[in-house]
């Protein structure tokens, strides 16, 4: 069966601008008490939330723990899902840190966030993507602007728009150490990239992202008409967001190291297909099928 490709994307010469077709909360008007109603809506109307100290500093002490434990393992770190920096062997990500860990396992089934993401999601959900990304003190590294949901569609063959990204602030998140960076209500348009990808693209994007970023004019767009909120956050806290809100973090040259647990929740109704990109589909490790 063909899967109509609702947000055909790397296949014009210039960026196109489509409407969103899927809805953004979809168990909109349905009771919970996971959530409030005020948080439902600055959801639905930014593509985030941000929820202050959802794990205490014990928890997080332990999370941080895990993060060390696993990249001082040598035989570990030399493995694929294990991401350096573009230019040095310090650990820039841990991509299915779910696997490895049976702390960060538990973790994603915890409640606090499965059932705020089972709601806004209103379906069944699973792993799509699992990783802690780091930015170590002085030589962290940027991550450009993009949405997820392109590179998810184009590279990975996400269908719809049924996906929410968790983010756990396992350190201080400050303006000045990369913390993450979102336009509000920029879920609502899907803004397409220009290029065609090239083969195992994700082994070069893991470290630096090249192909699936907005061009300059669609950012300078999106800015306008949404600005920018900086997610100054507290260890502990947690950013649920929407898998086409644009985000984006700075470069970490302050002594402040910033380190983040990422989860990806997709629907079981969402799952992946054939990439529609045409593309031949990235490793499980990164888009669990």
């Amino acid at each position: 069966m063909v899967i109509e490709d609702l947000y055909p994307s790397r296949t014009e010469p210039t960026a196109q601008w489509i409407d969103r077709q899927d809805p953004v909360v979809y168990a909109q008007g349905k009771p919970t008490d996971v959530l409030t109603q005020e948080q439902i809506e600055s959801f639905d109307r930014d593509g985030f939330l941000i929820i202050d100290k959802v794990f205490s500093q014990s928890e997080i002490d332990e999370f941080n723990e895990e993060f060390e434990r696993l990249g001082s393992d040598p035989i570990l770190s030399a493995k694929e899902e294990f991401i350096k920096e573009p230019d040095s062997q310090i650990v820039r990500s841990i991509f299915a840190a779910h696997k490895f860990s049976d702390k960060y396992e538990a973790l994603t089934n915890d409640p606090r966030i499965r059932a705020k993401v089972d709601y806004l999601l209103d379906d069944k959900t699973y792993i799509h993507q699992a990783r802690i990304n780091a930015k170590p003190g002085f030589k962290g590294k940027e991550f450009y602007w993009h949405s997820d949901f392109e590179t998810w569609h184009v590279e990975d063959g996400m269908p719809r728009m049924r996906a929410i990204s968790c983010l756990i602030t396992m350190t201080e998140n400050k303006s000045y150490n990369g913390s993450l960076m979102l336009m509000p209500g920029s879920h609502k348009k899907f803004v397409t990239c220009v290029g065609q990808t090239p083969d195992d693209h994700y082994k070069d994007s893991l470290r630096k992202q090249e192909y699936g970023v907005p061009d300059q004019e669609s950012l300078q767009r999106y800015y306008d008409e949404n600005g920018i909120l900086v997610a100054e956050c507290p260890p502990g806290s947690v950013i649920l967001f929407d898998c086409n809100t644009m985000h984006g973090s700075n470069g970490n040259i302050t002594p402040l190291p910033r380190r983040n647990i990422f989860f990806v929740f997709n629907a079981e109704s969402n799952k992946l297909e054939e990439p529609f990109g045409g593309t031949k589909p990235r490793p499980d490790f990164i888009a669990h099928r």
